[in-house]
């Protein structure tokens, strides 16, 4: 039987007042056309607060005893974290490969280097870029000052990443061996997969701290004066939240912060024209940068060296206390979204059909990305049973039936997608990894070679589908990464 559909933004009056206060408050303009996804992340909070509709949900924002907590928890609501470390491989490339390096020798007199990570979530950003500096200097690093900042609206998602503990789905575009390399297996811990969960080195935990910052203060003036002088900045995926003319300022505004031979990097659906006003596009393989053109902005001077907190050495902080509220002036700033932007999961969803495919996978993924990985998989088996012969919604089952422990299942699930589609690159990829971690080597290493032999079938630089930005050229040394885990997992 289906179910009656809940009562949507049309029927309540007061909605349209509430929306209006929630984008000029913050900015998103995202949800200027998506009445139904944000009624749907609305009436989470209306149940939360034990609320009846939008008119009571706004006087109880208005409210001086509700409203700072609610608005936090509301902005925390609206916007979606990924949490995956390593996120764009082709823009890791680039980190490695050219910006870092080329930096590291800039700076080899100061030895200094500031990062500023804008809508970090719960802190896989930073967190790689301090793994990559750690690659690059190597014994050198003791003797380097690094400030690496993550900044998010979610008090939760910072208090996150100041423990950072991750469950296997943050981990899944990293080879096996890396897990140890990077992280200390630990118990399953609510939340988190029941396979384990994983936390963070102490050698890469340090270098980073967060604050709670708002990027709409690059428009209005009140940015905080020790956010400039910065070396790299990382804006990924925050950009699609904000209207048209507010990116552009607040790209300018970042453009602003950056030292003359800074750089700037944003998300791969966020480059605009319009930035080549202020700043000079750079085309690196697979992506593209951004840096102060030769006649430059006036760029905010950096804050005096005692302010410049040094990464090495200092202790491990246990647990990492929390940082300072921001003065009272400072707004929360919006957090990444994943690409494209899930919808929140809904009761209709379970009865999808075969048209509302990629509806459910975009919810699927959200879910994912938020950690709920028992209620992504839950919504893959509902949508298996009316749209069973899509090869992808079968990958997710696969995956998220292994972050449970449903090794069996989740093996299953992955042969049943190549079985639909034989050419699924990243299924092959995913199978052999499963199969290696179970010490199966001649099979992984036959599923390997299928996944680099229907990848070199496409061009290099082409993104495979539900690669997360990995692309087929970069494929192939992720698969060589894996039978070298391999062979020492098992040797």
């Amino acid at each position: 039987m289906m179910r009656p559909a809940k009562a949507g933004p049309e029927r309540d009056p007061t909605f349209a007042a509430l929306k209006a206060r929630v984008i000029a408050r913050t900015g998103h303009h995202y949800y200027a056309d998506k009445d139904d996804l944000l009624f749907d992340r609305l009436r989470k909070r209306f149940k939360a607060c034990r609320l009846a509709d939008s008119a009571a949900y706004l006087a109880y924002l208005d409210a001086e005893a509700t409203g700072p907590a609610e608005w936090a928890a509301l902005e925390a609501e609206i916007t979606i974290g990924e949490t995956f470390f390593f996120r764009y491989a082709e823009q890791f490339a680039a980190l490695r490969g050219t910006i870092l390096p080329g930096l590291i020798a800039a700076r080899a007199e100061t030895k200094s280097l500031r990062i500023w990570s804008a809508g970090c979530s719960t802190g896989a950003e930073p967190y790689s870029i301090a793994i990559l500096l750690h690659e690059l200097l190597g014994d050198d690093l003791p003797r380097w000052r690094i400030a690496i900042t993550g900044t998010d609206i979610s008090h939760e998602a910072l208090e996150t990443a100041r423990a950072a503990v991750f469950g296997r789905w943050a981990l899944r575009t990293l080879p096996p061996e890396e897990h140890a390399r990077y992280f200390v297996l630990g118990p399953s811990l609510p939340g988190i997969a029941r396979e384990g969960s994983f936390t963070l080195r102490p050698e890469f935990r340090r270098m980073v701290r967060f604050e709670h910052q708002n990027l709409m203060s690059l428009l209005d003036g009140t940015a905080p004066s020790h956010f400039a002088g910065f070396d790299l900045i990382l804006c990924r995926n925050v950009l699609i939240y904000f209207q048209a003319d507010a990116v552009v300022g607040i790209v300018r505004g970042l453009g602003h912060r950056l030292v003359p031979d800074g750089w700037l990097l944003i998300g791969h659906a966020e480059p605009n024209p319009a930035f080549a006003a202020t700043l000079q596009p750079v085309n690196l393989p697979g992506t593209v940068a951004y840096r102060l053109p030769t006649t430059a902005l006036p760029v905010e001077p950096p804050p005096p060296p005692e302010t410049v907190a040094a990464a090495f050495p200092r202790p491990v902080p246990e647990p990492p206390a929390p940082e300072a509220d921001p003065p009272p002036a400072f707004a929360p700033m919006p957090a990444p979204i994943a690409d494209p932007p899930p919808p929140p999961p809904s009761p209709s969803l379970d009865g999808a059909g075969p048209e509302d495919v990629e509806v459910v996978l975009d919810a699927i993924r959200g879910l994912a990305d938020s950690g709920q990985i028992a209620e992504g998989w839950r919504r893959v088996q509902a949508a298996l049973l009316t749209t069973p012969t899509d090869a992808r919604l079968h990958y997710y089952d696969g995956l998220l039936a292994y972050d449970l422990g449903r090794e069996a299942e989740a093996e299953r699930a992955l042969r049943g997608a190549l079985y639909l589609d034989r050419t699924f690159v990243m299924a092959h990829y995913q199978l052999g990894l499963l199969l290696g971690a179970q010490g199966r080597e001649a099979e992984a290493r036959r599923a390997f070679d299928n996944a680099v032999r229907f990848g070199r079938d496409q061009p290099p630089d082409t993104l495979l589908r539900e690669g997360d930005g990995l692309s087929a050229g970069r494929l192939v040394e992720s698969v060589e990464d894996a039978r070298l885990g391999m062979r020492t997992s098992v040797s």
